[in-house]
């Protein structure tokens, strides 16, 4: 595989560590400003946010520059908004710097995605977006856990400090390893709004909202479940979600390979899984050895589900797929929110610390049902099987977008 895939894997796994770790450095940062463990918890809920509107915001925004130049800059951004919260004197600061790293998230993997893809052969695809996402997964096994103990040793403020080093060793690897490209034609804002009209694209948007939201819905109120039902200490739930990463590490790189050679199928799997272990959760949540193991099957199938849902996207928006790449890591977030929300909603109304279990095992069989019908309505399009360049082939000064986007061919 391509060093620069390297390159970018760095720059997933210092966004993953900055998206997640603030679940271990709350209470810090509430004790230092003197706010609410509630109110800081803004630090979370506007991060996924900014991902949801920086998303298309900084892709559309990037039209014009080389997929390449805008990595660059986004990496730029992601450095000033974790140095911005590591060095804010007031909490209102903090929520800007988590803002302005949030805007380089979904842009990052959406144009990250279609880089990967065209560093490989097309029947490497799946393997290479797993390489890029795993980045993210090894950040919940390695990052997250590390700063947590960080914060606890030397402060919070040292997490984002190490975390702004990571962003500028992803910045580096970016100059140094990816691929010098040309730079585009005019601005083709019509041309990625357009594929937008593709109902599937549509289609597969809302199975990731559903289907890996699904996730959250669980891992939001882990350790309240873990600490309040199956009787861990509170120290514990650093390890705790050290195995959900493990699972994530798994999940993500077997179905990496798979999806290559079916993806529908291996959507299918991953999708049923994910709800089987979500249901069963609200009952091994009870016993501490079955809820370690249903913790990492849920990392396990929940990020399993992650190449085949961006590769339906890219394959189904291959006319013009930038915007519709980061639209889809929107959709990831928003789907997180939601889950996160009904999950607290379920809570609220009595049911119990585990009932956001079956929210999440809820939204999972919806977004199969979502899967099935969209590959229904595929197999009964005329032409099915041929990739249709929705408006015809989209020149630009990289390549001719069309039929060919759809299997990028490997860069010499």
């Amino acid at each position: 595989m391509p060093l620069a895939l390297l390159a970018l894997a760095i720059g997933a796994f210092g966004i993953g560590t900055t998206e997640f770790a603030v679940m271990g450095l709350l209470p810090d940062m509430a004790a230092d400003f003197g706010v609410s463990i509630p109110l800081a918890g803004y630090a979370t809920t506007l991060y996924a946010l900014g991902v949801v509107v920086g998303a298309p915001l900084m892709t559309v925004l990037g039209t014009r520059f080389t997929r390449k130049q805008m990595l660059m800059l986004l990496m730029g951004l992601f450095v000033v908004g974790n140095l911005l919260t590591g060095l804010a004197p007031t909490f209102g600061l903090v929520l800007v710097g988590r803002v302005v790293s949030a805007f380089a998230h979904g842009a990052f993997f959406g144009i990250g995605s279609l880089v990967a893809a065209d560093l490989v052969a097309p029947e490497k695809r799946a393997i290479a977006l797993s390489l890029l996402f795993s980045g993210l997964t090894v950040a919940n096994v390695v990052g997250v856990p590390a700063g947590t103990l960080v914060s606890q040793q030397l402060g919070w403020r040292t997490t984002f400090y190490a975390i702004t080093v990571l962003g500028v060793l992803g910045l580096f690897g970016i100059v140094k390893l990816v691929p010098a490209q040309r730079a585009r034609a005019a601005a083709r804002i019509g041309s990625e709004l357009a594929v937008f009209r593709n109902p599937q694209v549509g289609l597969a948007m809302l199975m990731t909202v559903l289907g890996f939201g699904g996730v959250f819905a669980a891992l939001t109120y882990l350790a309240s479940m873990m600490t309040g039902v199956a009787g861990f200490a509170p120290s514990s739930v650093v390890w705790l979600l050290a195995v959900f990463g493990l699972g994530m590490v798994g999940g993500n790189l077997v179905s990496g390979r798979f999806t290559d050679r079916a993806m529908m199928p291996m959507l299918y799997a991953s999708l049923a899984g994910l709800a089987v272990v979500l249901a069963a959760f609200t009952f091994t949540a009870h016993h501490k050895v079955a809820a370690v193991i249903t913790i990492g099957l849920i990392g396990f199938f929940g990020f399993a589900t992650v190449p085949p849902l961006q590769k339906r996207v890219l394959d189904q928006a291959a006319a013009a797929p930038t915007l519709a790449s980061a639209g889809n890591i929107a959709a990831f977030n928003f789907g997180n929110a939601l889950a996160a929300w009904l999950g607290g909603l379920v809570i609220s109304g009595g049911l119990g610390l585990t009932a956001p279990n079956w929210v999440g095992a809820l939204m999972t069989v919806v977004a199969l049902g979502v899967a099935v019908l969209a590959s229904s309505l595929e197999r009964r399009q005329p032409g099915h099987g041929q990739v249709v360049a929705a408006g015809g082939p989209v020149v630009t000064g990289e390549r001719t977008e069309g039929v060919e986007a759809a299997a990028p061919a490997a860069r010499s």
